[in-house]
Order: structure tokens, then C-alpha cells, then sequence
């Protein structure tokens, strides 16, 4: 038997969907594109959303467009992938590395208060795995001190956190349709905000600059989504519901079932956790990895190395010890929709076994 950690769930639907595209003779941004910010929009309870062909994208426009640029600093996480601290470099601005709680996976407003100085322009928490950062707490830091809060959202598509959405909070949120992302559209992402002028200039970038044909107002690129990827999309959101409840479910069966020495992770009241990983930390990661792989069970590490010490960063790296301590522990387990009840059975006694004296 071999389990994969991942794999995007594509079926007659989302067939039937791109082939539509493809006879209409519309295939770039066109009226599927719009159809699905729409949707997506109305799913994550914000006012507007602008479909890139990216997660990155997402980022990088969503930042651009919110003013962000260089002599600004932006705080995020190093325990998550590089993406996030990129987007922000990449406009010329510092990303500012913030440890995170050695529990939840995310930073904190503990974590992020020491780190605002007078170049500081906004806050970008990671929901990271799924887990929502606490959005309530780190919204009223950034308001008392005159901030920004941008939403990494890219795998948290649906959690919730005291009844409120990923990707409704903050000034804007970046999502991602990866593959092995909870929904997919091949590959994309999608910016979300409720902010009118964020809107307008995201649409612009997007789109070489212009919103009306050969008029450049700003500087822009070509970040747009196709059509294709939209049909997709538009198949997946309307089955996000019912995926996200079956990682849920499986995600359950996990911590009723394996033992405590594996630290299963937390998840505190008034979070609707949606399970994009399922990630333990074992008391001898390279000897549970070996019993996994021995018993055909796919894993993943993530993140093997912390953004701050990757080169690009690692001649300023603050000292982060928890986040560096997690890179040396957690460990990803499957937990996808179509994971099948013998295989979670499985999963569960190759686990403990791997910590039974």
C-alpha cells in the first residue's frame, strides 16, 4: 500500500468545466474569472476578490497595491514557506522575522509587539496549516500602533477564528490554488479585501497597469488568471465544504488515537481549523520517518529550513528558538479528504508504533 501525504482531487466536473472553456473560445480573463471572484468573495465574506495566477501573486500585488515598498518593514513568521518574507523583499521593503507560539504554529501579538519600530507598515500573519493566526488580538495591536494587518491566507481557505473568516480581516488577504492546496485551479491564487482602493489598484497591477485598454496608470505586470483555472476553481469552491468536513473528520480520528508522546497539534476553542497539514511533532523524528516510509506512508517536513536563515536573509537572522526548534521536529502526516478509513488505521499504528518503548 502507498499513501500519499497529498493529491489534487480532479473529476468529471472540473473535465466537463475546462472543456466548456476551451469550445467557447474564451479562454484568457474573461467572464469565468469574474464568476469566480465573485464566489470566492462571497465564501470568504469580503467585499471584493481579484483573481492572480498565483499564491505569490497574491502576495506580491495584494502588498503592492497596499502601498508597501522600500524603507518599509512588514513582520511575518520564518516558520512558513519563503513566499511571504519574497513578496515583501521583493518590493523592495525588509520583512522583520517574528517567532511563533511553540503550540499553535503562529506568531502572536507576544511575539510581534518587540518587533515594531518607526519603519514598520504592516503585520502579515501565516494561518499557517490551516490554523488561523489570532486575527481579534493581532487586528487590535495594529490599530493601537497606527498598522497595517495583511492575511497570508494561502492555506487556510475557510478557517475561521471567533466566527471570523480567513481572508476578511485584514487590509487584504493572499490565497493560494496550488495543488495540494485544500481547492485547486492547476494553479493560482486570489486576493480578497474589502477595501475599495486596494480593489481598484490590485485589478490594475494585475493587468499591465491598465483598466481600460492601452492606458497604463500604474506600473503593472501580467498576473491574471485564465479562464481554464477559473472553471476549475468554481467546481472546487462548491466542494470545499464537504472536503474540508472529511480532513476534519480525519484529522479527529488522529487525536482520539494516537499517542500523546507524538504531540498532536492543538487547537483552541473558537477556531474552525481546516487541516491543509496534519503535523506532529515525534520524540525521534528520523526513527518515526523510517517506519513511515517503511510501511509506504508519505510524509513532509514543513519547513525543514526557516526562512531566516536562508540566504537571502541569513546575514541579518535574528535568533528564533522556537521556530528553529520546530524545524527540527514537526513532521506532516496525510490527512486529505479522500483518505480512506483502512488507510487512517494504518497510519495510526505505524505512528504509535514508532514511539512504543
Amino acid at each position: 500500500m502507498s499513501i500519499p501525504i497529498s493529491r489534487p482531487i480532479i473529476g468529471l466536473e472540473e473535465e466537463e468545466a475546462v472543456l466548456n472553456v476551451l469550445r467557447s473560445g474564451m479562454i484568457a480573463g474573461g467572464a469565468k474569472v469574474v464568476e469566480f471572484e465573485e464566489a470566492f468573495a462571497k465564501f470568504v465574506d469580503a467585499d471584493h476578490a481579484v483573481a492572480v495566477n498565483s499564491g505569490t501573486s497574491a502576495l506580491v500585488v495584494g502588498l503592492a497595491a497596499s502601498g508597501v515598498g522600500p524603507g518599509d518593514e512588514v513582520i511575518v513568521p520564518s516558520f512558513t514557506f519563503a513566499a511571504t518574507a519574497n513578496a515583501v523583499a521583493f518590493l523592495g521593503a525588509k520583512p522583520i522575522f517574528a517567532d511563533v507560539d511553540p503550540e499553535t504554529y503562529v506568531i502572536t501579538p507576544e511575539t510581534v509587539l518587540p518587533l515594531i519600530s518607526e519603519q514598520t507598515k504592516g503585520i502579515m500573519p501565516v494561518h499557517l496549516f490551516g490554523y488561523p493566526a489570532p486575527l481579534p488580538e493581532l487586528l487590535e495591536l495594529a490599530t493601537e500602533k497606527g498598522l497595517e494587518l495583511y492575511e497570508d491566507a494561502a492555506q487556510s481557505h475557510g478557517a475561521t477564528v471567533e466566527n471570523l473568516t480567513t481572508g476578511a480581516v485584514g487590509k487584504f488577504a493572499a490565497f493560494s490554488f496550488y495543488p495540494t492546496k485544500n481547492m485547486t485551479t492547476g494553479e493560482g491564487g486570489m486576493i480578497t479585501t474589502s477595501d475599495p482602493e486596494i480593489y481598484r489598484v490590485a485589478r490594475l497591477i494585475r493587468n499591465q497597469g491598465m483598466e481600460q485598454r492601452y492606458v497604463h496608470e500604474v506600473i503593472g505586470l501580467n498576473e491574471r488568471m485564465t479562464d481554464i483555472s477559473a472553471s476549475i476553481g468554481l467546481v472546487q469552491l462548491n466542494r470545499l465544504g464537504e472536503w474540508t468536513e472529511r480532513r476534519r473528520k480525519n484529522a479527529d480520528f488522529y487525536q482520539n488515537n494516537l499517542d500523546p508522546a507524538l504531540k498532536p497539534p492543538k487547537v483552541s476553542e473558537g477556531i474552525y481549523h481546516v487541516y491543509h497539514q496534519y503535523t506532529i511533532c515525534p520524540p525521534d523524528r528520523e526513527r518515526t520517518i523510517a517506519a513511515l516510509e517503511e510501511n509506504g506512508v508519505g510524509y513532509g517536513i514543513y519547513y525543514p529550513i526557516p526562512t531566516h536563515v536562508q540566504k537571502p536573509y541569513a546575514d541579518s537572522a535574528p535568533s528564533l528558538p522556537i521556530t528553529e526548534k520546530l524545524a527540527d521536529e514537526v513532521l506532516s502526516i496525510p490527512v486529505r479528504p479522500d483518505l480512506e478509513e483502512e488507510e487512517r488505521s494504518l497510519i495510526v499504528d505505524v505512528l504509535n508504533g514508532s514511539v512504543s518503548v
